[in-house]
C-alpha cells in the first residue's frame, strides 16, 4: 500500500517563502503524476499544481502562477513545492496527490499552511 507523507507547512508572512515537499512509501502499479492540492477553510479542495512525469509536463492553478513552483522525482516518487511571495488567501491545507494517466488515486494527510497579512 502507497502512503503519501508532506512535511514543510507552518506559520508565514505575507511575502514569505515556504517549501512543501512529499514522498511515497512504497511503489503503486500505476503513477503518471504528483501533484498539490489545497483546501481553504470553508471551502472545496482545489488544485494548486502538477507534474506529469512524462515530458515532464507541469501545470499551475492561475491564483498561484509565478508565485509556486513545483519539481519532483519519478525515480525517487517525491514531489516538492516551492511557494514564494505566500498571501494570506494561501492560507490551507496542503494535500500531496499522487495519479495515473486518468484520476488522482492516493492523497497526503495534508499540511497547514496559515499565512497572516
Amino acid at each position: 500500500q502507497v502512503q503519501l507523507v508532506e512535511s514543510g507547512g507552518g506559520l508565514a508572512q505575507a511575502g514569505d517563502s515556504l517549501r512543501l515537499s512529499c514522498a511515497a512509501s512504497g511503489r503503486p502499479l500505476s503513477t503518471t503524476k504528483m501533484g498539490w492540492f489545497r483546501r481553504a477553510p470553508g471551502k472545496e479542495r482545489e488544485f494548486v499544481a502538477s507534474i506529469r512525469w512524462t515530458g515532464p509536463y507541469i501545470y499551475y492553478a492561475e491564483s498561484v502562477k509565478g508565485r509556486f513552483t513545483i519539481s519532483g522525482d519519478n525515480a525517487k516518487l517525491t514531489v516538492a513545492l516551492q511557494m514564494n511571495s505566500l498571501k494570506p488567501e494561501d492560507t490551507a491545507i496542503y494535500y500531496c496527490a499522487l495519479g495515473s494517466r486518468s484520476e488522482w488515486h492516493t492523497w497526503g494527510q495534508g499540511t497547514q499552511v496559515t499565512v497572516s497579512s
